[in-house]
């Protein structure tokens, strides 16, 4: 769907990124439009599926969760029911935080966050090197997170 943003839509956009607990008053207010049109504007990014949700940034140093690896995999298949198969399953791996196919000289890339590197190395062990159709696998640690969000300015 290709659907026209103007700019009161990309300040709304902007403003919810920056704090997804602004109230609607204050996002109305940020964004120069009163209540309703702007609850109404809201309204329509959520309807629409350009605003899929609200979520919590999460200190995960302060939860024991800190260790950040990107997995690099390559898979034995790549025809699409082995691909099905293959997203099917690392879903259901809590400690992959992303997967992303890739146009390049592997097939998947993944961030994977755990407590330390020996929890990663169980990961990808007993869970990473499990999931079909999986025949290799390279791994990168991270030592130092610069800029980790997932929005861009607009």
């Amino acid at each position: 769907m290709g659907c026209l943003l103007d700019s009161f839509d990309r300040r709304i956009i902007e403003a919810v990124l920056q704090d997804a607990r602004i109230s609607l008053v204050d996002l109305a207010n940020r964004v120069g439009l009163s209540r309703t049109p702007c609850q109404l504007r809201l309204k329509r990014l959520i309807d629409d599926g350009i605003i899929l949700g609200f979520h919590a940034s999460l200190n995960y140093k302060h939860l024991g969760m800190s260790h950040i690896a990107f997995v690099e995999l390559k898979l034995s298949d790549t025809r699409e029911p082995a691909l099905r198969e293959f997203k099917k399953a690392v879903r259901a791996v809590k400690e992959v935080e992303q997967c992303h196919l890739i146009a390049g000289p592997f097939d998947y890339l993944l961030k994977v966050r755990t407590e330390n590197i020996d929890a990663y190395r169980a990961t990808l062990a007993e869970s990473i090197s499990r999931l079909p159709y999986v025949s290799s696998t390279s791994t990168f640690v991270v030592m130092e997170a610069v800029k980790d969000d997932n929005y861009s300015a607009l």
